[in-house]
C-alpha cells in the first residue's frame, strides 16, 4: 500500500483534500470539480458518486492517491 492511499476510506478525507489517480496521475480538485463527470465545483471526493472513475483513465475511486502538499 502507498503512503496516502486512499483505498475507499472516505472518513481520511478532508472535504478539501485533493486527490491523484495512481493509474494515470490526473488530479481531482474539489474546487474545479470534474466536468465531464457532471460533478459540480465544491464536490468533495468523499461525496463523489459511487459509479464515478478517474475522466482520464476511467480508474476506479480506490485507486486515487491524497496529494500532499510539501
Amino acid at each position: 500500500m502507498f503512503e496516502g492511499s486512499y483505498l475507499g476510506n472516505d472518513q481520511r478525507l478532508a472535504d478539501d483534500a485533493r486527490l491523484e489517480c495512481g493509474i494515470c496521475w490526473w488530479e481531482y480538485d474539489p474546487a474545479a470539480g470534474d466536468e465531464l463527470g457532471q460533478v459540480p465545483p465544491g464536490t468533495p471526493f468523499a461525496r463523489l458518486p459511487e459509479h464515478w472513475t478517474c475522466p482520464n483513465c476511467d480508474a476506479p475511486k480506490h485507486k486515487f492517491l491524497v496529494v500532499n502538499d510539501a
